[in-house]
């Protein structure tokens, strides 16, 4: 677990429907059909000091941001999603029963996390690459394009080594172009659903944090180079951007935990 605070010499607080407002407004959580409920997802403490963030709503993560007197967290994974079993049992009752003991407000943001083109995760997954954003693609601009430097050519093999160089151990090299690779599309997190509009935008590889078996296929029969970063570590970005964000916004402390996840 890895954890980096974001401090001020005198922490402000927000008072929490603000801080929804403000992030409902600021993320344009409106204009996404989304799987999960974006937003306050749980009621906490009115007035808000320490922001913790992190990837996903853990039961780790959140001992953590008890343990660190957070009065908010915010993820991208949050605890509510369509279609799961709605009964407050096992692990989703202990995950709900601490932040409820403790008034601690649960803030989670999917796909408007993903898609912001400022602290979003493909806007920092881009910035961490150095690629060039050149457009976009899917419904929501969810698929990002761009290029290495100005334009730069390189075999499948190199790109995918020179992702290894920002996610060591993780890149996985599923598919690789005849060609060499120019137009790059990426999509973090389970962004493996998004392959087809990657191809149909014209990219030469696809970077996302997962894929299911199909994926592979398409991809090998598209001539379309398929890198895996992993899923948790190609979202970390965005929620510590939105964190340093709500700290130049707001004042108030906000700290990035990583309980780390191997997929």
């Amino acid at each position: 677990m890895q954890q980096n605070e974001v401090t001020i010499p005198r922490a402000n607080a927000v008072q929490r429907d603000n801080l929804s407002r403000y992030l409902a407004t600021y993320l344009d959580v409106r204009r996404f059909k989304d799987v999960a409920p974006n937003g306050l997802q749980v009621e906490g403490m009115p007035m808000i000091h320490k922001i913790v963030v992190g990837v996903t709503a853990n039961r780790l993560l959140i001992d953590a941001a008890i343990d660190a007197h957070a009065d908010a967290i915010l993820v991208h994974h949050g605890l509510f999603w369509k279609g799961d079993d709605p009964r407050v049992v096992g692990f989703h009752r202990e995950r709900l029963a601490r932040l409820l003991i403790r008034n601690v407000n649960l803030y989670a943001y999917h796909l408007p996390l993903d898609a912001h083109p400022e602290v979003g995760n493909n806007a920092q997954l881009g910035a961490k690459l150095g690629l060039n954003i050149t457009g976009a693609a899917a419904e929501n601009d969810l698929v990002l394009l761009g290029q290495l430097g100005k334009g730069l050519a390189v075999k499948s093999t190199v790109l995918a080594a020179f992702c290894s160089r920002y996610f060591p151990g993780l890149v996985r090299l599923y598919s690789t172009s005849s060609g060499l690779v120019q137009k790059i599309a990426w999509c973090t997190g389970a962004g493996g659903s998004l392959l087809r509009e990657a191809i149909d935008a014209g990219a030469d590889a696809f970077i996302t944090g997962e894929i299911s078996e199909h994926h592979i296929h398409e991809a090998r029969e598209s001539d379309v180079t398929l890198i895996t970063i992993g899923h948790h570590a190609s979202e970390r970005g965005g929620v510590a951007a939105l964190a340093a964000h709500l700290t130049q916004k707001f004042g108030v402390y906000t700290e990035f935990i990583d309980v780390d996840s191997p997929l």
